[in-house]
């Protein structure tokens, strides 16, 4: 089952995030992307296929920069559910820490020449290890690439922006952030917390 691993990670009596059940749309596929401030800030990349969200860790966060070429490591498949999750998980549980949806939208695969349907050709290329997409987000749009890292651990992806019209020079994901952000509230009372430790 694709959603077992997420399931043993999860205390669902102690954590608000969603049992895993598989689900699809009804039309397009969707993604999403969510900033999780852990035991460090990184971003969730999340697309579905087969009634789940294949999901990878972003450590710097998405870029429209096509020089950046991000590292994403693959994590288990999260429930469809998931695309809407925001909010705490206790300490204590499996990526403790704040959540919040930074992007999401519908996406497709960039072959329109191929004869298979959106989901089986991204599943195809998801197999091979290079996956390329066109994102509908609001902040994210434009064509995508995610490529497997030869001579690399299994789950190491690199995630690239094309050249197209969407892609932009030095990109910050950080930037233009909201100050209501629950997760840099988070994470600057974690950082006042720290401090007022040192000194006493």
């Amino acid at each position: 089952m694709a959603l077992k691993d997420y399931n043993e990670k999860r205390k669902f009596d102690e954590t608000s995030e969603p049992k895993g059940k598989t689900k699809k749309s009804k039309d397009k596929l969707v993604f999403v992307i969510q900033r999780h401030a852990a035991s460090r800030l990184h971003y969730d990349f999340r697309l579905e296929m087969e009634g789940v969200l294949k999901s990878w860790a972003v450590p710097k966060g998405p870029s429209l920069d096509p020089k950046d070429k991000r590292l994403a490591m693959m994590v288990e498949d999260h429930p469809y559910d998931y695309k809407d999750f925001e909010g705490n998980i206790p300490e204590g549980n499996y990526g403790a820490g704040q959540v919040e949806v930074w992007d999401s939208g519908t996406y497709e695969p960039l072959d329109e020449s191929s004869q298979l349907s959106d989901e089986k050709e991204l599943l195809k290329e998801l197999k091979a290890g290079s996956l390329k997409f066109i994102l509908h987000g609001k902040k994210l749009k434009g064509e995508f690439a995610l490529v497997k890292m030869k001579n690399a651990e299994n789950n190491a992806w690199l995630l690239i922006k094309h050249k197209d019209d969407f892609a932009e020079e030095k990109y910050d994901a950080e930037e233009n952030i909201s100050p209501k952000s629950l997760v840099t509230k988070f994470l600057e009372e974690k950082k006042s917390l720290k401090s007022s430790k040192k000194k006493s």
